[in-house]
C-alpha cells in the first residue's frame, strides 16, 4: 500500500499544497492508502445550509437534486457545495482498513463519519433515494476516511438514521455546553430545527434555575415544536434577517440586559447582525449556522460599536458525539421527536 499523509493531502489534485477541504479536487480513487479507511456508503445526510441551497437550484425537483449532487461529486471528487462551501456527513460499514492505520476500525463495523464530506473523497455509483425533508440521501457507493478523520461507531440502542441525525450536528449542543453558564441568559435563533433543538436542550440543562433560555423559532411551526417539548423559558417566532424585530424582543424579554450568550442555528444567509445585536457586551456569539459571512459578522458587529467574542461554529469539540446521543437518551420527548422527523 502506497504510504498517505494523516492529514490527506496526498489525495489533492488542485491546487497544490492546500488540505482537502479548501481544495477544488481532490482524488476519489477507492484504492486506499496504507493509513486510510474505506467505507461502503449507506446514507449522506447533506447539511442544511448546503441542501436548502441545492434544492432552491433545483426548484425542488428531485431528479435535479439528483443531477446537482452527482455533478459536484464528479467535478471535485467529494460533495463540497460550490455556493456554500459546505458538506454534511455520511454513514456506512468499513470494508477495508490500511495497514498502518491507527484506530480501533475493524471491516464490518457501522460508524457515522464526523467530519465534513467536503474533505471526503466520495463516489457515487447511484442515488438510491433523497429525503428533502430531511437532508438525507441514500445511496450506493463507497467514500475513504483519513487517519485524521473522526468517527463514531453507531450505538446499540437506537436505530442507525436516528443517530445520524443528531450526530451531524453533534458540534452544536457540545459547544452550546461548553460556552453556557449557570445562570446566563441564553438566545437560540433557529430554536425550532435540528440543531437548535439539541441547545436549547443542552443551554436550559446547563443554564440552570437560576438562567433564562430564550427560542427564537424562524415559524409558529417551529415555535410549537420546541414548546411543546418544554425546552426554553420564552418562545416566540420571527425573520431572523429582521435585526432590529429580534433586538427590540429580546430587549422586551429580558428588561433590557440581552443575553450572555447567543447560538445561531439557522441556515440562511443575513441573520449575523441579528445574533449581535441581542448579545450583551462581553457576551459570546456562536455561530454554528453554515451560512454565516465572516466579513457581515466582523464588520457588523464594528459598525454598530458592539465588544462581543464571536465563535464559529466548528462542528467538532471534544466529547461532541457522546453529549449530542445523549441528550436524546435524556429527553424521550426529543428522542420521540427525532425518531419521528428525521429518522
Amino acid at each position: 500500500m502506497k504510504k498517505g499523509c494523516p492529514y490527506g493531502t496526498h489525495r489533492v489534485i488542485s491546487p497544490k499544497g492546500v488540505l482537502p477541504q479548501p481544495a477544488d479536487v481532490i482524488d476519489n480513487t477507492m484504492e486506499i492508502y496504507d493509513n486510510e479507511v474505506l467505507i461502503d456508503v449507506k446514507t449522506l445526510n447533506i447539511d442544511s445550509a448546503s441542501f436548502t441551497e441545492i434544492e432552491k437550484r433545483a426548484g425542488g425537483d428531485v431528479e435535479e437534486i439528483k443531477k446537482i449532487m452527482l455533478g459536484i461529486v464528479e467535478k471535485a471528487g467529494k460533495h463540497k457545495n460550490p455556493w456554500t462551501g459546505s458538506g454534511g456527513m455520511l454513514i456506512g460499514t468499513v470494508k477495508e482498513v490500511g495497514e498502518n492505520y491507527k484506530g480501533d476500525l475493524k471491516p464490518g463495523d457501522e460508524i457515522a463519519t464526523l467530519v465534513s464530506l467536503s474533505l471526503t473523497p466520495l463516489v457515487i455509483e447511484e442515488i438510491l433515494d433523497v429525503r428533502p425533508d430531511i437532508d438525507q440521501v441514500d445511496i450506493k457507493g463507497q467514500a475513504i476516511l483519513f487517519q485524521s478523520g473522526i468517527y463514531a461507531k453507531l450505538p446499540k440502542d437506537m436505530p442507525a438514521g436516528l443517530a445520524l441525525s443528531a450526530l451531524d450536528v453533534a458540534g452544536a449542543p457540545a459547544q452550546t455546553a461548553k460556552l453556557v453558564k449557570p445562570g446566563d441568559r441564553v438566545l437560540v435563533i433557529g430554536g425550532g430545527g435540528k440543531s437548535g433543538l439539541l441547545c436549547l436542550y443542552e443551554a436550559k440543562k446547563r443554564a440552570g434555575v437560576t438562567g433564562q433560555v430564550i427560542c427564537a423559532a424562524g415559524s409558529q411551526k417551529s415555535e410549537d415544536r420546541a414548546k411543546s417539548l418544554d425546552l426554553a423559558d420564552e418562545y416566540f417566532h420571527i425573520d431572523a434577517t429582521d435585526a432590529v424585530a429580534m433586538y427590540n424582543k429580546i430587549v422586551e424579554l429580558t428588561d433590557g440586559e440581552l443575553c450572555d450568550v447567543v447560538i445561531n442555528c439557522v441556515n440562511i444567509e443575513n441573520t449575523e447582525m441579528a445574533s449581535i445585536l441581542c448579545c450583551k457586551d462581553d457576551g459570546i456569539v456562536y455561530f454554528f449556522s453554515m451560512a454565516t459571512s465572516f466579513t457581515k459578522a466582523a464588520l457588523g458587529a464594528e459598525g454598530v460599536g458592539k465588544d462581543v467574542n464571536m465563535v464559529v461554529g466548528n462542528g467538532y469539540t471534544k466529547g461532541h458525539a457522546e453529549i449530542t446521543l445523549q441528550c436524546l437518551r435524556e429527553h424521550e420527548g426529543l428522542k420521540k421527536l427525532f425518531q419521528e422527523m428525521y429518522a
